[in-house]
């Protein structure tokens, strides 16, 4: 396991020597990990590799305008072995969930992520914190490889910029971003009508649990960090399914005086997952869910807590105050 990067070139040519690859990306995938995915199976079809594309949870219904979506599936059946095994977007081995119980060998383990709480776990790592998003690092890549970027190649790497970036709004949005989506545009995405279908294609129940966002939010700290939960009754009544949760705290993080926004949710185990967004680099959330076993980016991290749910709320926010009240 390196403690630094290793160069694309290596990346590449241990590309090369495989056969079988298998490409991964978190449980509860973002657009960021789905459309790296499917960006790099379809590559590695395209020069002529055996290819496998896993994730736990499979294609969410609301990321199934990705070209060839289809080609990512949950793993089933025997554990099989690879050549090679590229993990995307994941900053901790065992949030590949039960992909990697499908795994009997991995000839070798490639790293490719952004996230700056990553374990480099792998035989080949290369971990870039100042890229928005895994998206942006597998473009450079392919670059480097003289890929052929196909339309559907184009749109799954523009969903996977975009969706990480806020649609090119994050701290980390650099120069270098709006020049690879512009060569991604070049390359054949059709930006207004992918755009409508990642941000203006909404079920009817998000728009229910956006109303129960902002009816039961707390703010604390003189209005300068807020919080909603979500219990397993709360979702038992709004029939939503845990996808539709992703972007609802945003809304509570547009209030003007709000540094730092975070969710609750109740899991069926009894667990309680943390979602946290701050506006302000000097309020590290990253570091305050460090604290409870979690991690991400500084203005974005996440954790997971026992329960009951009030109590992981209570302990969590005190964190989050303190951490106001203590910035410099």
């Amino acid at each position: 396991m390196s403690e630094s990067n290793v160069s694309f070139a290596e990346i590449g040519a241990a590309i090369a020597a495989a056969q079988k690859i298998l490409v991964i990306s978190h449980l509860r995938p973002d657009g960021d990990a789905l459309g790296s995915t499917l960006a790099c199976a379809l590559w590695l079809r395209q020069i002529g590799k055996r290819v496998t594309a896993w994730n736990e949870d499979g294609v969410l219904e609301k990321f199934r305008y990705l070209p060839e979506w289809p080609l990512v599936t949950p793993p089933e059946g025997e554990p099989q072995e690879f050549d090679a095994v590229i993990m995307l977007d994941t900053s901790v081995k065992n949030r590949a969930g039960t992909c990697l119980e499908h795994i009997a060998k991995a000839g070798v383990w490639i790293n490719l992520d952004h996230h700056i709480s990553n374990g480099r776990f792998g035989d080949l790592n290369y971990i870039d914190p100042s890229a928005p998003a895994t998206g942006e690092i597998l473009h450079q890549f392919l670059k480097s490889q003289n890929a052929v970027i196909t339309p559907e190649i184009a749109a799954n790497l523009f969903a996977a910029i975009s969706t990480d970036t806020g649609s090119f709004q994050y701290a980390g949005t650099s120069p270098r971003t709006f020049r690879i989506a512009a060569e991604l545009v070049e390359a054949g995405v059709e930006v207004s009508k992918l755009s409508q279908r990642m941000y203006d294609s909404q079920p009817r129940r998000r728009l229910d649990l956006l109303r129960h966002a902002l009816n039961s939010a707390e703010f604390l700290c003189d209005d300068q960090a807020v919080s909603f939960t979500l219990t397993t009754a709360d979702t038992e009544r709004l029939g939503v399914i845990p996808e539709d949760n992703e972007g609802i705290i945003d809304h509570l993080r547009a209030v003007d005086t709000v540094v730092v926004a975070v969710f609750f949710e109740e899991l069926p185990d009894g667990k309680v997952r943390v979602s946290s967004r701050s506006k302000d680099p000097r309020v590290d959330v990253c570091r305050i869910c460090g604290l409870f076993g979690g991690g991400g980016h500084p203005l974005a991290s996440g954790a997971r807590m026992k329960g009951p749910i009030a109590e992981a709320r209570e302990k969590f926010m005190e964190a989050v105050c303190n951490e106001i009240r203590n910035r410099h």
